[in-house]
């Protein structure tokens, strides 16, 4: 009998990958939505007088050089599937030059919160346990048994980004990095079916199917594990190149050639390395509690990482686990999908193996030999002194808000990621007393190979209600409506939004168009409100809801003076996560923490006060 989340996940009548023929080509929107929704967004975050030049430059874009824009931008469109894909992964991903682990997203493993408390000695059994689910999720995928995504209406969304989950690493270059793929279906051919494993710095392959095909079982991972630990402790103190992997763009480009060039068996390693299905760390670290394990799954120690890798599952000696992955490839959710089955089937065997005992005579791990010649080793020092700095820069807190969850907010009508994102606009506005420019993730895999819109979630209505807030003579009932109203505008704006009828992705391919066309870049993409507004990166709230599962994660903040806000929703709880930058005296995710569990407070206090009628559903 199939397991409940397999048979959420599993399906035996459709294949992962049936539908990519039917789902929609990526539209584009017409300009005089994208610019109506534009000064919409402008308008809370600028003077009287900065609102009246943006209009008028607006006036001007829609009928000269945007018009121009527009309508090459169009005969791309006819051209490609996709003609955001190939502009957004080399602009938004390859050719950027700041550090990988300032870009990676990463996060706790939920299996603390229930399954796994912390435990001395328990790393290895618990690690062999996880790589065995994780093992069969990349099985699941390579014969195509993850059962096709539907959005809300059942229509398909695009499964492509489950294709990078695994086998992925980032290659830098000196002026734009490229991703290299090695994952296949078994319809398509032969695939790694190897991990590579870091301990005390060693990295090792060990491979992960027999020669059948079939997965390892936890007591054999746990044989293999167990090796890899004895002989990284009897191996002399390892010079640690996942240092490498957190050094500037460019100079680990010139690094990485360099290693290639130093000795055959530099390549051959690092070929191992960037095929591998994931990187697994086995790491001497026992995090003292959940704010400790998010933290050293953003940064933690290089030696037992590959930031360039889709995926790093991290395990600790106190057994907890986390999780960093390289964002370029692919959005959260694949990997929140992934970790998400993992837990589950964690949870449906109460943490422990319940299979065969036995243990195989199996090939023994294999260590990956690197030869570093004195350039590269005091190179490697700088990337270490460096590495310190940057990993101090960031704080992180985790909030449990036990206090309602999605089942409370079904009762009152309101959507639940809708609540939260309110609820960080009432709490920014509350600390600093203005408003901020906020992006929102809003998927767009209804459409071929896309990825995501922004929801520029600061709208006029939610800033009147901020307001409303903070004002006595403001009666609940007035404050009800105000709320109400920034709720239904913030709905209507992320179902648009996953429609590709927002106007950030539309602007962006505009300026990638004067781009290519040699053209100026137009004078609406230089005005200062464009940047007020979050244009150009300039979000001070960097936020997105990863689901409604167990699984949290985050990143570091977009702006120096903001926060990088991820959550996801449960039935009677709202797990998230705050991230800022610690140079920023302005900035705390401590204090905006405990604002945003005070705003959601106050919110359940404002719609119990009223009764909001379930009728609204």
């Amino acid at each position: 009998m199939a397991s409940s989340i397999d048979a959420q996940v599993i399906s035996d009548d459709e294949k992962t990958f049936q539908y990519q023929d039917d789902i929609e080509s990526l539209p584009v929107p017409s300009l005089e939505h994208t610019l109506s929704k534009y000064l919409d967004s402008v308008k809370p975050l600028v003077t009287d007088e900065e609102f009246r030049e943006v209009e008028f430059l607006c006036q001007q874009f829609a009928i000269g050089e945007g018009k121009i824009l527009h309508e090459k931008l169009l005969a791309r469109a006819q051209k490609t599937r996709n003609w955001l894909e190939k502009w957004w992964e080399d602009v938004a991903y390859m050719e950027g030059r700041l550090p990988n682990p300032l870009m990676n997203m990463a996060g706790p493993g939920p299996y603390v919160y229930d399954v796994w408390k912390p435990q001395p000695g328990t790393m290895i059994p618990r690690s062999a346990l996880m790589l065995y689910f994780m093992v069969e999720f990349w099985q699941l995928i390579r014969k195509e048994k993850i059962r096709p995504h539907m959005d809300g209406k059942g229509r398909p969304m695009c499964m492509n980004q489950f294709r990078k989950l695994f086998s992925t690493c980032n290659i830098p270059g000196l002026q734009q990095d490229h991703l290299v793929h090695y994952f296949k279906t078994e319809s398509e051919g032969p695939a790694p079916s190897h991990v590579v494993v870091f301990c005390k710095g060693h990295a090792f392959r060990l491979e992960c199917v027999d020669e059948a095909g079939n997965t390892l079982t936890a007591p054999e991972f746990q044989s293999q594990l167990q090796k890899i630990c004895d002989k990284a402790r009897a191996l002399p103190p390892a010079p640690g190149l996942g240092f490498f992997t957190t050094m500037e763009r460019t100079q680990w480009a010139k690094i990485r050639s360099r290693l290639l060039a130093c000795h055959p068996d530099n390549y051959r390693s690092l070929q191992c390395i960037e095929m591998a299905m994931v990187a697994i760390g086995l790491d001497d670290y026992s995090p003292r509690d959940v704010d400790d394990l998010a933290i050293n799954a953003l940064f933690g120690d290089p030696s037992n990482k590959w930031f360039d890798k889709s995926g790093n599952f991290i395990s600790y000696q106190n057994g907890m686990f986390a999780s960093n992955c390289d964002h370029s490839p692919m959005d959260g959710m694949m990997l929140v999908f992934c970790t998400y089955y993992i837990h589950r089937k964690v949870l449906e065997c109460d943490g422990h193996w319940k299979g065969p005992e036995g243990v195989r005579k199996l090939p023994e791990p294999q260590q990956l030999q690197f030869h570093l010649d004195p350039f590269l080793l005091n190179s490697l020092e700088e990337a270490k002194m460096e590495y310190r700095k940057l990993s101090s820069r960031v704080e992180v807190k985790i909030t449990p808000f036990t206090t309602f969850g999605k089942k409370y907010l079904k009762t009152r009508s309101v959507h639940p990621d809708t609540c939260f994102q309110l609820a960080v606009q009432l709490a920014y506005f509350r600390m600093y007393n203005k408003h901020a420019p906020t992006y929102e993730t809003a998927t767009t895999r209804r459409f071929y190979h896309a990825r995501t819109e922004t929801v520029r979630s600061c709208t006029p209505e939610a800033c009147r209600w901020c307001q409303a807030m903070g004002k006595n003579i403001v009666s609940d009932g007035e404050r009800l409506r105000l709320f109400m109203s920034a709720v239904d505008k913030h709905n209507k704006w992320m179902e648009e939004c996953t429609q590709v009828q927002g106007c950030d992705r539309h602007f962006f391919g505009l300026a990638m168009v004067a781009r290519e066309e040699g053209l100026p870049i137009p004078s609406l993409f230089q005005n200062p409100a464009f940047f007020k507004s979050g244009g150009g990166g300039n979000y001070i709230l960097s936020t997105s809801c990863i689901g409604y599962t167990t699984v949290l994660g985050g990143v570091c903040p977009m702006c120096p003076h903001g926060y990088g806000i991820f959550y996801c929703i449960q039935d009677d709880k709202i797990m998230f996560f705050v991230s800022s930058w610690t140079e920023d005296e302005d900035t705390n995710s401590k204090t905006f923490s405990a604002e945003v569990s005070r705003a959601l407070v106050d919110i359940q206090q404002l719609l119990d006060t009223a009764k909001v009628s379930t009728a609204r559903l």
